[in-house]
């Protein structure tokens, strides 16, 4: 290699190490300058935003508990099936699923107890092929029971009672500018969704049902004749309770 090529290549091997420090030094630069961790963890204000109410696909399970020695269904467990029976056929997102016990002293009661059970089923209008049943082993030390269970919507929020952030004095800059706690209206968020009748409407409205064909044709009949559609008029005093100072 000659002088001259060898100094070509130093020339550009010295252009290269510039060039990699300056990289270096600006990802350094990069790295000191980022945003203030304490803003990204501003939370939102409203309560909606930081603890919102989602859909999710919960369980309605009901037990029928078994004896050695008894078969079919006590009165109350004839009543909790028969209502099960009926909340099926308005929230279940599934078919009904029957977990029988198997293999243990309560084998005839069980099967004397489904007898009956799908009894209560069939007349309260669950067709037969949306029951499937499926069978278990129970242990030997808990008390066996019958479990039929759908799967349905369920509305839920929270976890509740996190407090990322201090109440008191601090460096935390929600403190600062006076901002709500973390927990607040969380508990108020899980009770609706726990009252909620049908979970769906927190998402749409329901459709619009036909109107009370009775009640409308007593308020056009009214109308026909002119007279009021308002209740009947009987005094300015018909609400009292007491003839008191009369």
């Amino acid at each position: 290699m000659t002088p001259v090529h060898t100094a070509i290549m130093g020339r550009r091997s010295r252009a290269a190490r510039r060039l990699l420090a300056a990289a270096s030094l600006a990802a350094l630069l990069g790295g000191c300058y980022q945003r203030p961790q304490v803003a990204q963890e501003i939370y939102p204000t409203d309560y909606r935003q930081r603890h919102p109410i989602t859909l999710k696909e919960g369980r309605h399970t009901v037990e029928v508990f078994l004896g050695r020695s008894r078969g079919g269904l006590t009165p109350s467990q004839r009543a909790d099936v028969l209502s099960f029976a009926q909340s099926w056929r308005h929230e279940a997102t599934s078919g009904v699923i029957i977990d029988v016990p198997h293999g243990g002293p309560t084998d005839r009661a069980a099967a004397d107890s489904l007898r009956e059970i799908n009894s209560i089923l069939a007349a309260s209008g669950v067709p037969r092929h949306a029951i499937y049943l499926r069978r278990y082993y129970p242990s030997r030390t808990s008390l066996a029971s019958i479990k039929i269970n759908y799967s349905k919507l369920a509305a839920q929020a929270g976890p509740c009672g996190l407090w990322p952030h201090d109440l008191g004095p601090a460096a935390d800059i929600n403190y600062n500018e006076n901002r709500p706690y973390w927990n607040l209206g969380c508990a108020t968020q899980r009770n609706l969704a726990a009252m909620v009748d049908n979970p769906a409407d927190l998402v749409q409205p329901r459709g619009e049902t036909p109107a009370y064909t009775a009640r409308r044709a007593v308020a056009i009949d009214k109308y026909r004749k002119g007279d009021s559609p308002s209740g009947k008029y009987d005094g300015y005093d018909s609400g009292k309770i007491s003839n008191l100072g009369k």
